[in-house]
Formats: C-alpha cells, structure tokens, sequence
C-alpha cells in the first residue's frame, strides 16, 4: 500500500510537469527566442534524499556536519520505549573540494562501521539543453566489530569486513516543487555464502521530493532489489528498504524526520541487509541533522 502510495504519487507529478514543460517549450518555439542554457539548481535540499545520496553536492570549502539516528522498531511498545531504548547513530563529515567533487568520512554505532564515499557531478542539469543532472558515487565501509566465532577450520580474513557499493545518480527537477531521481546501484559484499548468493547485489533506487512550502518538502526514497532478493542477514529475512520523510530547512540547518523499515545507515546496510518490513509494521522513526560550515571563503568574498 505504501509503496504503490509513494510511486503513485512520484509518477503523478512526473506526468503533471512534463506535460508543463512541453507547453512551455512550445510557447518557446512558437515565439522564436532560443532557449537559454542555464544550470538548474537545488533540485534537492540536502546531499542525502533520506538515506542515499542525491545529486546535490558542497560548494568548495563547505563542510557539512551529520548526525543520522534511526530508532528501534516502533511496535516494540512500551518495553523498549517505542524503538527509542534501541536507536542507532551515525556521525559524519562532508566536504566540498571543487563544485563538482565531494567526499565524506563517517562511523555508524550499528556493527561498528566506518565509512568513506566519493560524489562526482558528472553533468547538470540546464534549462534548455542537459535535461537531467548525473553524479557518480563509491563508497567504501568496513565493519570494525570483533570478528564472529566460527567453526574449527575455518578461516576469518580481514577483507571479510569491508563491502564496496557503487552508484549513478540520475535526477530531474520538474518545477520548484517537483524533483525526481533514479539510481542504478551495486552493493559488493566480501562476505557471503556464495553457493546461495551472489557478492553483487543490484539493485534501482527510485527517490523524489514534493516542496509543500518554502521551508517544507515532503521527500521518498525506494529500492528494489534485481537479485539477492532472498538474501539473508544473521540468518533472517531481508526486504526492500522504503522511507518516507519531511525536509525542514531552518537558516544552516536540514531537519530531515522520516519513517522506514530500515535502520542501516550506509547503502551496505538498507539495500541489501533491512531485516524489517513494513507490512509487518516493523517501522522505525528517525532523523537526520545537517549543519554546514564555511572552512575555505570562496574567491568572491575574500
């Protein structure tokens, strides 16, 4: 049901504003005025759409501070204080070296997990010409939890810790209110039983935002496992990850408040180990806080 809610209503604005867009390139045509090839803008507030990236990236010497918690699942009732007595945190630091390149350092408290990533903004998007924005993102996580026990024989290789997840973000911003992304994603896990599974699995994010104000934007984000699909995470059942959330913009900060079925906090975590579903009213509340700072004064303002 939420999911078909979600898509019904991504695809609903994606109908609504093409059908704009195409009166108003005919009005174009029809005047005679060449169209003018201009960047478009904050197709999303923040770099993160809930969970994943989106196509936005740091200026230069901008850096972002990140704190992304994600409570326990909200059916626990009382006895775990309605997931609260069983969150999750992550922190981590964003920078901006050039208006195309981005790179980020964070630790998560589940599995004890450090990360890094690379977002690369490939083409943008520009009224009158390059219709989509594209970015590339690789990241990298190592879980620095001790090592499990395992049976007499058998080997424990530090590389069983690390996963890779590779990403191409492509996005669209239909109006002032109205933007929608897609994105082709490989998560390599090191680590599986490889006579069930493959060490790749791929997998397509769809995510969007809805701005109801000018503060306030109502924000989705999906992904759809192609293969893995019965993969199993310390022995249960895994499932797509679905969120939905509220974008609050207050001077430097992004109040992002959400509702998911996963708490990983990296891509290793929500697209290919979500244990979670939201059928079963598994669903965890959470948040994420941005702060940004300006380390390096661009040219202009010194």
């Amino acid at each position: 049901m939420f999911k078909t809610l979600l898509l019904s209503i991504l695809l609903a604005g994606f109908c609504t504003q093409s059908y704009a867009q195409a009166d108003s390139l005919m009005d174009m045509l029809n005047s005679g005025a060449p169209a003018k090839k201009e960047k478009v803008s904050a197709t999303f507030k923040a770099t993160r759409i809930i969970d994943g990236s989106s196509v936005e990236n740091l200026g230069p010497g901008i850096l972002d501070f990140r704190i992304a918690h994600r409570f326990g699942q909200l059916n626990q009732g009382s006895q775990n204080f309605f997931g609260i007595d069983d969150a999750t945190t992550k922190i981590g630091l964003d920078y901006g070296i050039t208006r195309w390149l981005m790179i980020g350092l964070a630790h998560s408290v589940l599995n004890k997990e450090d990360d890094g990533f690379a977002k690369v903004k490939l083409y943008s998007q520009k009224t009158g010409g390059m219709p989509v924005t594209i970015s590339y993102v690789g990241a990298v996580s190592i879980q620095t939890a001790p090592a499990p026990s395992i049976p007499a024989g058998d080997s424990w290789y530090a590389s069983n810790r690390f996963y890779y997840t590779n990403q191409v973000l492509v996005a669209r911003k239909f109006s002032d209110r109205i933007s929608l992304q897609i994105m082709p994603t490989i998560v390599h896990y090191n680590l599986v039983d490889s006579t069930k599974f493959s060490n790749n699995t791929f997998a397509i994010g769809l995510g969007g935002r809805i701005k109801v104000s000018k503060r306030i934007a109502i924000t989705g984000e999906y992904y759809y496992r192609l293969n893995n699909t019965d993969l199993l995470y310390n022995g249960a059942k895994t499932y797509n990850a679905l969120s939905v959330g509220i974008d609050i913009e207050t001077g430097g900060h992004v109040f992002q408040l959400m509702l998911t079925n996963s708490q990983g906090l990296s891509e290793r975590g929500f697209i290919g180990q979500t244990t979670d579903s939201w059928s079963k009213g598994a669903l965890h509340f959470g948040f994420n806080i941005s702060r940004v700072f300006t380390i390096v004064k661009p040219k202009e303002f010194r």
